[in-house]
């Protein structure tokens, strides 16, 4: 590169212009950490002022590495809760997808269920691998409860996974949001939602394309092995699966 071209791409950055900056960051990322691949510059849920603000109430300003996660949570949900059925979250931590959901959900006046421990992940076991720890993600009722407020629509089942799933037993779901990391809660919430949803429901399976959950990948990928749904892998992570009829 030119010096003269050099000059006017460091003047480009002091004024403030945001391409510049984003090839600049794009090239030392390249050059610190390959793997990592940029996407394409000017993606609209970036400029989601109001979004990233509703984000910045549960996570550290510091944190945004869930954010197109959440974002996809939220964009997904308008796919499923026009259908019959309530929603789920096994695994809530600061209720930020709860919290979500049940945004969308005041439109259809649906009851949303959540299932959590309030003490973090439960052991994990060989199929885990060594990432997690128990009592990794812990977070009290009390945080959720206050972060959910404004919803009145809203049970909380305190308990380790599948204790309380009989509780909502004779219940239809269109939308479920599984968030446990581990295999075996992944494993038995699958086990239990599946034969409850209702077609055209969607299971959203936070953990699924990540090495630190193996387990939850195995638990999704055996249970769907021999079912019609295929799982859709997303590349923010997640994995969903469609109900079929």
């Amino acid at each position: 590169m030119h010096l003269s071209s050099v000059l006017k791409f460091v003047r480009q950055i002091l004024t403030g212009d945001e391409f510049p900056r984003y090839i600049l960051a794009e090239r030392i990322a390249g050059l610190i950490y390959k793997r990592y691949k940029f996407s394409e510059y000017g993606r609209l849920f970036l400029y989601d002022d109001d979004f990233v603000r509703l984000y910045e109430r549960f996570e550290n300003t510091g944190n945004f590495h869930s954010l197109d996660r959440k974002y996809a949570l939220d964009q997904l949900t308008k796919l499923s809760l026009f259908l019959d059925g309530d929603t789920a979250e096994c695994g809530a931590y600061k209720g930020a997808s709860s919290y979500l959901i049940c945004r969308r959900n005041l439109k259809y006046q649906k009851t949303h269920h959540i299932f959590d421990s309030f003490e973090g992940l439960s052991d994990p076991v060989n199929e885990d691998g060594d990432y997690w720890k128990k009592g990794d993600l812990s977070c009290g009722e009390h945080v959720l409860r206050e972060n959910l407020k404004e919803f009145s629509a809203v049970h909380y089942y305190k308990g380790w996974i599948p204790e309380r799933f009989s509780d909502v037993a004779d219940r239809k779901f269109c939308f479920v949001h599984l968030d446990i990391d581990l295999y075996q809660p992944t494993r038995d919430s699958i086990l239990f939602f599946y034969e409850r949803m209702t077609p055209g429901g969607i299971i959203l399976c936070d953990d699924y394309g990540f090495t630190s959950c193996p387990g939850a990948n195995k638990a999704m990928n055996d249970f769907f092995s021999d079912k019609a749904e295929e799982i859709v892998l997303l590349p923010t992570g997640q994995g969903f699966v469609m109900k079929q009829a």
